[in-house]
């Protein structure tokens, strides 16, 4: 009988704790249902939303810029489209060992690493930053079929600026080079900032810097589809880009040439200007210093030679050089003389060497 008894009270037991473990799970599984009712119909539309967000992505498509143009049409600056390779630091663990990977499959020369390091210092550490620029297709094929060994480092097709004349009319036309920071923090406190979402260039010098509104041109976008890794899909929806307008200018550039070719080695400054309606024909400054430099950023080696050179190339002597106005003085003040009739065309003048005012003798020398 006290086995029995003892049996009963076992079974008893173990019917509490099966009703135990029952309610247990019974209110584990109505904790998991709430969740899924207030995921699945309270929070359903944000959910969606940002599920959405995360598979669709929006790409900015940069524009072509415009082309710029003598009176004559011949292209001063144009642009073309080449293959860089880009790492971007903040997905990289290793950054020099990367680099030092990369160049077992690209060439990668000492100057593409100092200019890297110049573009961290003056970049987010989340921004792409090309190490290297313009690559041969063979240099394309070899990286991507080692793609799967580089993280953080992608090769994205880029259009570069070209000035296809050099050095002729530098100081001119200028150039373009990559944003720095303080451009950056304008342009987002400006109302473009939409519309350089993707550009990563901007007018430094000269008319491209002066027509930088008209020359950029307006962004567009492509809605991507895109797997769990972020590899595009396939393509939801397109806006084109419209490319920035041209820029006809009024200098002739065969002049221009002619002229910076007369001038040889030596340093100064001519504005030739056709009286008739006051348009610019040429402008010069000598020395000069070739555009095509400062495009994919330019290396310590020339920038050091250009700055520290005592002829100062970087100057723009016709427009910040600063001189007496000697006899460019004459002409104008003959022209006012004949303007108000104080003078005739007939008239002659005896002219000694010099000039009293007063009690001072003016020396035409002096």
């Amino acid at each position: 009988m006290t086995e029995l008894k003892n049996i009963e009270q076992e079974v008893g037991r173990f019917r509490m704790r099966l009703a135990a473990a029952a309610a247990f799970v019974l209110f584990a599984f109505g904790l998991l249902t709430a969740r899924l009712v207030y995921l699945q119909v309270y929070k359903h539309e944000e959910l969606s939303t940002q599920a959405e967000n995360n598979r669709i992505t929006v790409v900015p498509i940069v524009p072509n810029r415009g082309l710029i143009l003598d009176r004559n049409g011949v292209v001063l600056a144009n642009n073309y489209s080449a293959y860089t390779l880009e790492i971007t630091p903040s997905k990289v663990d290793d950054l020099e060992a990367t680099i030092d990977r990369l160049a077992e499959v690209v060439e990668i020369q000492p100057r593409d690493r100092r200019r890297f390091r110049r573009l961290m210092d003056e970049n987010k550490s989340f921004e792409s930053l090309p190490i290297r620029t313009k690559l041969a297709d063979d240099e394309v094929a070899r990286f991507t079929a080692q793609r799967f060994r580089f993280a953080g480092v992608d090769i994205k097709a880029r259009l570069f600026r070209n000035y296809p004349l050099g050095e002729v009319g530098s100081h001119l036309i200028g150039y373009i080079g990559r944003n720095n920071e303080a451009e950056k923090e304008r342009i987002d406190d400006s109302d473009d900032e939409s519309n350089y979402r993707g550009t990563q260039y901007i007018g430094k010098l000269g008319v491209e810097q002066s027509y930088e509104a008209d020359l950029h041109g307006t962004t567009g976008f492509e809605e991507m589809e895109t797997s769990a890794s972020g590899h595009p899909v396939r393509r939801l929806k397109s806006n084109p880009a419209t490319p920035g307008n041209a820029l006809v200018m009024s200098i002739d550039i065969r002049l221009q040439a002619l002229v910076e070719e007369l001038f040889g080695d030596r340093r100064g400054a001519l504005v030739a200007i056709d009286p008739r309606n006051g348009e610019v024909l040429a402008f010069v400054s000598k020395p000069n210093f070739d555009p095509n430099l400062f495009v994919d950023g330019i290396d310590v080696e020339n920038w050091k030679a250009l700055n520290e050179s005592p002829d100062k190339p970087l100057l723009n002597r016709a427009l910040r050089g600063t001189y007496p106005p000697g006899s460019t003085y004459k002409p104008f003040m003959a022209l006012a003389a004949l303007t108000l009739g104080k003078r005739t065309p007939q008239q002659t003048i005896s002219d000694p060497g010099f000039y009293w005012f007063g009690n001072h003798k003016f020396r035409d020398d002096k």
